[in-house]
C-alpha cells in the first residue's frame, strides 16, 4: 500500500510525531535501539503516557519521567563517544555505538569477557549513573572493543575521566581529570 496504515489522509507531520513516539532512544527517527528490558520499560512508560489525559498530573510526572530517561541515556552514550574519541576512534566512535537488532557478538567466547568488564566498567567507573541497570546496548560495543583489542585502554580510560565516586559526591568537569 501507497499509505502507511491504510490511512489515505496521513499527513507526512502526523508520522512524524508518530515516529518521534516510538523511539526509544534519544535522537529523532534513531533504529539503533535494541528489544532490550530496558527499551521494554521506555516504550511502555509511552504507551501508558500516551493512554492518559494531557493535562492530568500523571501525565506529566510520566512524560517528566520518559524525558529524563532519554536524557541519561544520551549522556552516557555521550560518555562512551567521549572516551572512545580520546582513545583515537574519532571517525568510528558513531559506528561503534550503533546496536541495532540485527547486532551480533563477534565471537561467543568473548561473551564472558565482555560481561566481565561491563560489570567492571559499572562498579569501578562513573560512566553509567548510579541507578543505572546495565543496558545489553553497552555488551555488544565492549564485544567490538575487545574484537579491536581497545577494551582493556577503554577502561583504563573510563577509570581517569570518569574515577568512581563515594555515593553523594557529584564530580563537575572541572573536577575531571585531564583528557589524555
Amino acid at each position: 500500500p501507497l499509505c502507511s496504515n491504510n490511512n489515505p489522509y496521513a499527513s507526512s507531520g502526523a508520522t512524524l510525531a508518530r515516529d518521534e513516539e516510538q523511539n526509544l532512544w534519544s535522537t529523532p527517527h534513531d533504529v539503533t535501539h535494541t528489544e532490550a528490558d530496558d527499551d521494554r520499560v521506555l516504550y511502555n512508560m509511552i504507551v501508558v503516557r500516551n493512554q492518559l489525559d494531557k493535562d492530568s498530573e500523571e501525565w506529566q510526572k510520566l512524560n517528566y519521567d520518559i524525558y529524563t530517561l532519554r536524557q541519561t541515556r544520551k549522556e552516557v552514550r555521550s560518555r562512551w563517544k567521549h572516551i572512545l574519541e580520546d582513545l583515537g576512534f574519532q571517525k568510528e566512535a558513531d559506528s561503534l555505538l550503533s546496536v541495532t537488532k540485527l547486532s551480533i557478538i563477534s565471537d561467543s567466547q568473548n561473551m564472558g569477557k565482555a560481561r566481565d568488564i561491563l560489570l567492571k566498567l559499572s562498579e569501578e567507573t562513573n560512566i553509567f549513573p548510579t541507578s543505572w541497570e546495565l543496558s545489553e546496548r553497552y555488551l555488544f560495543v565492549v564485544d567490538r572493543l575487545i574484537a579491536l583489542d581497545a577494551a582493556d585502554e577503554f577502561f583504563k580510560m573510563a577509570s581517569v575521566v570518569y574515577p568512581k565516586r563515594p555515593s553523594g559526591e557529584r564530580v563537575d568537569d572541572s573536577q575531571k581529570a585531564p583528557q589524555c
